[in-house]
């Protein structure tokens, strides 16, 4: 894991190697351990080390192939050793033991089509001197950042936001973004990020320079459909085959030369990947697994409890790290800096917490799940969506089954159902809750992106699909990301390996929630894997932020809110305390973010 810059001319001028200097020592959080520089003519490339795999001078970037590439890359490549297998039986031969020079022979050999091979997930550049073209890429479902922007002329990139700022692009506000996110609580559902003129390269995609005639293109070379893979499985063999594959996607992310460790939270998600990574990783280290907790000082949102079962049960080295309100007052400028982007709600600096602890044990690897709720059904508002795709005579049955072991009544899943499935009454709910917003702002939100999300809600399937590239998943990531990199840590996630992924959507939506509970196969091929108090846990929560407690006092929220230029410009009036919360959080989040980053409305 690591952080990757790079500047590519289009002026027949040579690279400012002192602003690439600068650009990369603005993520040198990502890779303490190494920096480099590259520049030649009009390309330039930097390279920020986290020392994960191959831990020698050998695996140093910019890594350098024939003397005809140059690459700078961040991420790990898991299936990098069979990879390795087919180049040698090609006939390659390697210099390190790294998954590095793995991935540069793979372009080499492979060229575009060595994306298809890799199971892991990066952002790279490689520059080609004999073509003069410069190969970009980033993975399947965007664990790892890539952020691209023109400047006077010259193509910018790195691994994060600041890198840009620090090549002269002025931090002005995408207006369209920040409305979106304010009523409707959307985030990084396209290319643009909250600031004008400031990129992301999405998911599953590839960007090519053409030094020769300065064009640029970006293609999507990953597309997520549902196959017919699990067609004619029954539940058994569907949990135990989706549960083997999870087994080997969690070996898979144990690869490293360095400790690896887990997120603890006591859900199901963290306590099957925290359990299956202690039975392997003492076996082939002989270490104790180590895992971290963050517990809440509000006892309604506290799993510690949860979290101590599996602890106790899979024999891991375990972690709690307790925030205090006082913690959060210190940190909210630090994790603001951090994300780079509003976020949704004060769980982000929960995670944060977890990440700093984990530094502390000594773990710059982290095992994560994001991604269980996304495939696998996790979240309540797939309820609705289910219970129309069974028959007549199974929804009424499925409807009481549902109460009964999701946590929501009757009552409430079908005034989910109707929600979720409406557009036009999602919008008129947030404009109702942002009624002291200026019209304007009505006038410009993405009710576009609204109806797609409602119609979707219609469709397990389609509203999967839409979660995982658009409108959920993308947003958990990079929150995992930017948290985790602020203290060098690299974090890989089990239930996003692209085969488990297209997996879990293939099988039977029936054998993913049963008899009202959601990922039954987890569940059912977990037996005997982590204690039945966690598998059939009703309740969900995660690492849940003590927002009633660290929020209870307004007033510094308020004051925020007051003072920024962004906001007023938008507010016909300023909301009072009878205010929803979450709301009040995306006010005083873009109002930070306003302060911290010094943004522009113009």
């Amino acid at each position: 894991m690591c952080g990757i810059s790079g500047i590519v001319g289009t002026r027949q001028t040579a690279v400012n190697r002192e602003l690439l200097h600068s650009m990369n020592d603005a993520v040198a959080h990502r890779g303490p351990d190494g920096a480099g520089l590259f520049c030649e003519n009009e390309v330039g490339l930097g390279h920020r080390r986290l020392s994960i795999i191959d831990l020698s001078d050998a695996s140093s970037q910019p890594m350098f192939l024939n003397d005809r590439y140059v690459m700078v890359y961040n991420g790990e490549i898991y299936n990098y050793l069979e990879i390795k297998e087919e180049l040698i039986a090609a006939g390659f031969s390697f210099k390190t033991s790294g998954d590095s020079e793995v991935l540069l022979v793979a372009y080499h050999h492979w060229g575009a089509d060595c994306l298809k091979r890799f199971n892991g997930m990066w952002s790279f550049a490689i520059y080609d001197r004999d073509k003069r073209i410069v190969f970009c890429s980033r993975d399947r479902f965007g664990v790892k950042p890539f952020y691209y922007a023109e400047h006077n002329g010259d193509f910018y990139f790195g691994s994060e936001i600041k890198q840009l700022l620090a090549a002269g692009i002025k931090p002005v506000a995408e207006k369209e973004i920040v409305i979106d996110y304010l009523v409707l609580g959307l985030e990084e559902y396209d290319h643009r990020t909250f600031f004008k003129n400031i990129y992301r390269l999405l998911p599953g995609h590839k960007l090519v320079i053409d030094l020769n005639s300065g064009k640029r293109t970006i293609e999507k070379y990953y597309h997520l459909k549902i196959s017919n893979q699990a067609s004619g499985w029954d539940l058994e063999t569907a949990s135990s085959t989706y549960f083997s594959e999870l087994q080997r996607s969690v070996k898979y992310r144990l690869r490293s030369d360095v400790r690896v460790g887990t997120c603890l939270s006591g859900g199901l998600d963290s306590s099957v990947i925290a359990a299956l990574a202690a039975r392997n990783y003492k076996h082939h280290s002989g270490e104790s697994f180590h895992a971290i907790t963050a517990s809440s000082v509000d006892q309604q949102n506290d799993e510690v409890a949860y979290a101590k079962q599996v602890a106790d049960a899979s024999g891991l080295n375990w972690h709690i790290t307790r925030p205090s309100s006082g913690d959060f007052m210190d940190s909210i400028d630090e994790v603001v800096k951090v994300q780079e982007e509003p976020f949704g709600s004060p769980s982000i600096f929960m995670q944060y917490f977890v990440m700093k602890e984990a530094r502390r044990q000594g773990c710059p690897v982290l095992l994560d799940g994001q991604g269980g709720d996304e495939t696998l059904l996790g979240y309540q508002r797939y309820y609705p969506a289910y219970l129309k795709s069974l028959s007549p005579v199974k929804k009424i049955q499925g409807l009481f089954n549902s109460s009964e072991n999701s946590g929501l009544s009757v009552g409430r899943l079908l005034q989910s159902y109707f929600y979720f499935t409406n557009a036009g009454l999602r919008i008129r709910r947030q404009e109702q809750r942002s009624g002291f917003l200026k019209s304007e702002c009505f006038d410009m939100m993405n009710r576009g992106l609204i109806k797609e999300i409602a119609d979707a809600s219609s469709s397990i399937s389609d509203l999967q699909i839409l979660e995982i590239t658009k409108s959920q998943l993308p947003h958990l990531l990079r929150y995992e990301d930017k948290n985790s990199m602020r203290f060098s840590i690299e974090t890989r996630l089990p239930f996003l390996d692209y085969k488990l992924v297209e997996m879990a959507l293939s099988i039977n939506n029936e054998y993913k929630i049963r008899n009202g509970f959601s990922k039954y196969i987890l569940r059912t091929g977990a037996k005997g894997v982590v204690p039945d108090s966690i598998l059939w846990r009703k309740n969900k929560i995660g690492f849940e932020a003590p927002s009633r407690i660290w929020l209870s006092n307004h007033g510094f929220m308020f004051e925020a809110i007051r003072k920024s230029e962004l906001l007023n410009s938008m507010m016909k009036n300023m909301p009072d305390n009878s205010i929803d919360q979450t709301l009040l959080w995306r006010l005083y989040n873009l109002a930070k973010w306003e302060e911290v980053f010094d943004v522009k409305l113009n």
